[in-house]
């Protein structure tokens, strides 16, 4: 199939990857939102075996997409991969993660010193390995660029 030719024109196989693009992205948020919902919905027990699936397809996905990422150097279209970034993202996500978490130990038991105490523990841990991850990541990333960049310099040399 990789080989075959393709009938769509330019325009088209353009439009095409923007709808594949946002269908990805779609799937991505869509597993996310309904992974959290089941967090709320369902007791303990039965959570687990309710979001099994959906956690092994949204796993895929995101290693797939981080890994295709920076085995292309490519880190964001939007963000660059520094410190300011890396703190953002994970105080944000880490935040988010804590609103999670102590949102439904609060919704369970109703005991609101738990859920807070829950919340700065998971806020605090997802920091800080959000923010490791995400430096790791940079670093690699950064040095795969210099690896591609290098390489085109090599063959543009090569070709002259």
């Amino acid at each position: 199939m990789k080989n075959s030719k393709s009938n769509l024109d330019e325009m088209q196989e353009a439009k095409l990857l923007k709808i594949e693009h946002n269908g990805c992205w779609l799937a991505f948020w869509g597993l996310l939102a309904v992974m959290i919902v089941e967090l709320f919905v369902f007791d303990a027990e039965e959570v687990g075996r309710a979001a099994a699936g959906e956690w092994i397809v949204f796993m895929v996905l995101s290693v797939y997409i981080g890994a295709a990422c920076m085995k292309n150097g490519i880190w964001d279209r939007h963000l660059k991969a520094n410190a300011k970034t890396n703190l953002l993202i994970s105080l944000i996500a880490a935040v988010a993660a804590g609103l999670i978490v102590g949102g439904v130990l609060y919704s369970r038991y109703q005991i609101f010193e738990d859920a807070a105490i829950t919340f700065i523990c998971t806020t605090v841990c997802c920091f800080v390995l959000c923010f490791a991850a995400l430096s790791i990541s940079a670093r690699i990333m950064k040095k795969k660029l210099e690896a591609l960049e290098s390489e085109t310099d090599e063959q543009d040399s090569e070709n002259i």
